[in-house]
């Protein structure tokens, strides 16, 4: 059995690889949204549009922080996952799920609150 592995590996080590290469010049790729399907295309169509944050991910500075003057997030839904980076060095995010119509504070002491957007915007 051995002997028969060690042929086959000497006659593939034998063997030649050939590679060809055929210049297509005036061929030209198709468009990418052509071929983009779901969120990919409402995604390529959004950027077209001029909307470069399709996924609403864009970051807030966090204001004074007091519970009288909260950081206000917008949220067409009734929650929203929102993340604190609570220093400037830190390697980890806090994570907290604000719902309408309440304040929440991080770990960090920092205030947070939901108000309503337009689906969008």
């Amino acid at each position: 059995m051995a002997a028969l592995i060690a042929r086959s590996v000497a006659r593939t080590a034998r063997q030649g690889v050939q590679v060809t290469s055929i210049r297509c010049a005036n061929k030209m790729m198709a468009d990418p949204l052509e071929h983009a399907t779901g969120l990919e295309k409402q995604e390529m169509l959004a950027k077209a549009a001029g909307n470069d944050n399709f996924f609403d991910m864009r970051v807030y500075k966090r204001v004074s922080g007091a519970k009288a003057n909260p950081t206000v997030v917008p949220s067409f839904y009734e929650k929203r996952l929102v993340g604190c980076i609570c220093e400037e060095d830190a390697t980890c995010i806090n994570w907290m799920w604000l719902e309408k119509g309440e304040t929440k504070r991080c770990e960090c002491g920092y205030w947070f609150q939901l108000a309503d957007a337009k689906p969008g915007v």
